[in-house]
Parts: structure tokens; C-alpha cells; sequence
């Protein structure tokens, strides 16, 4: 590929590793605070939600797994859109791209704090909190800082413990369940409309978002055009199960889920009482910070991509001489989102995240096609039917996108001015 110096990074990521880093993507706080949300859309009729908001972000992941197949180096849709469109637009979704990735990990954060109030109710008092965010990102970003190695070491382990308390809170409650004859009796009466459905699903694209940040580290990958497209579509299946069957236990334990704000917490004191509880809400916040550290692999490598192709200040592609990681790009982040976390509130970021994502997830669709035509097989996973999955993708994204609010579209506007400045000062940069 033209215009790819060498990142001086090490491939240290194997196939698993890369499943792992996308789980822990994609499972994070979503899980934990949007069954509620979900119930107050469409009631009792939420599992289909999750299976429907699935099906569509399946078929934008179809996409991802072909574009990351062609590719070898750090940046994910980034590089995407760069190769596909050109270098405005791939700056532009650098910066959407990079706009989601901060909101997401400040949601995360954000309900790390709501969750440690179990433990300990001061935690959301102002001080606490600055203390609290400041002690989770800065042991992130120094484990992250010394190598790529351990950075993965830690997502993988952190894969495996948040997935321990949500497989057995799915056990113990369906037995809870069987035991008990059924479900709890449903207080919701809800009777959705189209406009409720569409609300659902794109909170949803929350939930199932992430995998596209663990695309952008794939210059570390051992094998990238093989592995990608394996670890998206394994992650997509054991996600969307465990999803769907976390919001059955909740509603068939809980009479109104939507009067909680942590949901499982809730359910499980029904079948495990306090201690279930609290184990539940111990499980949340493991969860939260093994997204966190996924978060804090995989998201600096945008800003390092970006400055490593001339498209962003040279220091973001600083590479430690030491320990071989991208080390301004690691601090900034964590810089950013602690702000992100102080300043805004958990759906705040949520809504943030899913809308700017859909941008992205549009762009990468689009994208794909593009490159069929431009680069004829480059794919080593040639998507089967692949026109129809990019248009697909495409409709997906811009019907979620019309139920936007006015202040999302306004940040959205003022990301894409940014993007133009920054081009502007790319291109400035780059004339002889």
C-alpha cells in the first residue's frame, strides 16, 4: 500500500487476543445500564430488539471484516475511508471516529462511578469522583505506556472475568426462573410504535458498538487480513447471545426493570439477595474497567495513525524509544476522557457515542465498496453478496441517524469543521 511508512510498533496481538480485545470492546457499560432504557422503549418485547439491532450491526461488521482484510497497518476506519475517498474524508472519520471513542470510554467511566456507589455512596460526590477517574485512567495509561504486551495482557484477562459474573448471572437467574414458573408479571402494558423501535435499536448500537476501535491496532497484529474478519464475526455471536439473554433474565425477574438504574444489580438481589447484588455490581465494575483498558489500547492508535501519514501534529506518532508504543497518544487520551468523564453524564455520552458511530459505521459500508472497485482482489475475506451487504449497512446507519437530536447533529457539525481545518492545515503542510 502507498504511503504507509514504517510505525516502528511490534505485532505482538494473536487471533484470540484480537477476539478477546473486540468482546472487551464491545462489552463494557452498555450492558449494564441500557436493559432499563430498552424496557421503557418496548417493554417486554426487548429481547427482539437486541436480536434486531444485532442483525444490523451484523451486517455493517460483514463490511468491517472485508475492509480490515486489506489492510496491515494501524488505523482502522481511519485508513478505510483514507484509501477509499481520499485524505479529507479519511480525516474526517478520524476525528468522528475519535469523537466516539472518548464518549464511549467517559460513558464507561461515568458508570463506573454510578456502580461504586454500591460499595460506596460518596463516590459521586465531585471531589471523590475527580479522585476516582483520575486513580482508573492513570493506572491504564502507565500499564499501556510500558508496552503493547502488557496492554494486551490486560484486556485478555479482563475478557475472561467480566464474562465469568455475566455467564452466571444468566445461569442462576434462568434457574430462578424455572424454579419460580415463569417470568415476573410485566408491568409494562407498552405498545410500541415505529418511532419507540428505532429508539431501542439505537441505543442498542451502543451496546454493540466497539468493534470497530479494535480494528485500529491492527499494525500490531500478527496476522491482521486473517485474524480481523475471524475475531468480528465470533465476537458478534457470543455478544449478541449473552446480550439477549441478560435482558430476559432481567425483565422475567424484575416487574418494571425501568425504575432502576442499575438493572442486573437489581435482578440479581431478586435470586441472590444482597450479596447477589453486590457480586453483580463487583462483576460491573471489573466489566467497566476491562473496557476501559480496551479502550486505552486500541484508541490511541487513531491519533497515531493519523499523525504517522502527516494528518495530524507529528508529536501523536511519537513512538517510546523504550517500550515501543505510541506514548503522547496514550497520555492525551486518558487526558481527554477524564475531562469527557467530569463534564458530561452517562446517557449524555451514550447518545453521543451510538450517533457519531453511525457516521462511521456508513462511511466503512461505503467505503467497502469503493475499495472492490479500486482494488480487486485485495480482500483476503472476499464478503459473499458484498453489494448488498454495503447498501444494507448504508440504509441501516441513515435511518438510526434521522432519529438524531439537534445538540448530537450540532457536535457533529462542529466535528466536521474541525476535520476541514485540520485538513486544511494537512494539506498547507504538505505543499512544497
Amino acid at each position: 500500500m502507498p504511503d504507509q511508512p514504517p510505525s516502528g510498533l511490534v505485532r505482538a496481538m494473536g487471533r484470540w487476543t484480537l477476539v478477546a480485545l473486540v468482546i472487551n470492546t464491545i462489552i463494557g457499560s452498555g450492558i449494564f445500564g441500557l436493559p432499563s432504557l430498552v424496557w421503557k422503549y418496548v417493554g417486554g418485547a426487548a429481547p427482539w430488539a437486541y436480536l434486531l439491532a444485532g442483525a444490523g450491526i451484523g451486517v455493517i461488521m460483514a463490511c468491517f471484516a472485508e475492509a480490515a482484510s486489506r489492510f496491515t497497518e494501524a488505523g482502522g476506519p481511519y485508513l478505510y475511508a483514507r484509501a477509499a475517498f481520499g485524505r479529507f474524508l479519511g480525516i474526517a472519520m478520524g476525528w468522528l471516529l475519535w469523537l466516539v471513542r472518548l464518549s464511549a470510554a467517559a460513558a464507561g467511566a461515568n458508570l463506573f462511578v454510578i456502580y461504586l456507589a454500591e460499595f460506596w455512596p460518596g463516590a459521586k460526590q465531585p471531589v471523590a469522583r475527580a479522585l476516582v477517574l483520575t486513580a482508573l485512567l492513570g493506572v491504564l495509561a502507565a500499564i499501556n505506556y510500558r508496552g503493547v504486551k502488557s496492554g494486551a495482557r490486560v484486556s485478555n484477562v479482563f475478557t475472561v472475568a467480566k464474562l465469568v459474573p455475566l455467564g452466571l448471572f444468566v445461569v442462576a437467574g434462568g434457574a430462578f426462573m424455572l424454579l419460580r414458573g415463569g417470568p415476573a408479571p410485566l408491568a409494562s402494558t407498552l405498545r410500541p410504535a415505529a418511532g419507540d423501535w428505532m429508539q431501542a435499536v439505537l441505543v442498542l448500537v451502543f451496546a454493540y458498538g466497539g468493534f470497530e476501535a479494535a480494528m485500529i491496532p491492527l499494525g500490531e497484529a500478527q496476522d491482521p487480513r486473517r485474524d480481523a474478519p475471524f475475531a468480528l464475526l465470533v465476537s458478534l455471536a457470543v455478544c449478541a447471545t449473552l446480550f439477549t439473554l441478560v435482558q430476559i433474565v432481567v425483565q422475567g425477574t424484575l416487574a418494571d426493570p425501568g425504575q432502576t438504574d442499575r438493572p442486573l444489580a437489581a435482578a440479581a438481589h431478586q435470586f441472590l439477595g444482597t450479596a447477589g447484588a453486590r457480586f453483580i455490581s463487583l462483576g460491573a465494575l471489573v466489566s467497566l474497567y476491562g473496557y476501559l483498558s480496551a479502550n486505552m489500547l486500541h484508541t490511541p492508535r487513531l491519533t497515531f495513525a493519523l499523525a504517522e501519514r502527516n494528518d495530524f501534529p507529528p508529536i501523536f506518532a511519537a513512538v517510546h524509544r523504550r517500550f515501543r508504543t505510541p506514548h503522547v497518544s496514550i497520555v492525551v487520551f486518558a487526558a481527554l476522557v477524564w475531562l469527557m468523564g467530569m463534564a458530561g453524564n452517562f446517557r449524555w455520552n451514550v447518545v453521543l457515542s451510538a450517533v457519531a458511530r453511525l457516521f462511521a459505521y456508513g462511511a466503512v459500508c461505503a467505503a467497502m465498496l469503493v475499495l472492490r472497485r479500486k482494488q480487486p482482489g485485495e480482500a483476503r475475506f472476499p464478503l459473499p453478496a458484498g453489494p448488498l451487504f454495503g447498501v444494507l449497512g448504508i440504509a441501516f446507519a441513515l435511518v438510526l441517524v434521522s432519529r438524531m437530536g439537534r445538540a448530537e447533529l450540532a457536535i457533529i457539525a462542529g466535528t466536521m469543521v474541525i476535520a476541514w481545518l485540520n485538513w486544511l492545515w494537512a494539506r498547507k503542510l504538505s505543499l512544497p
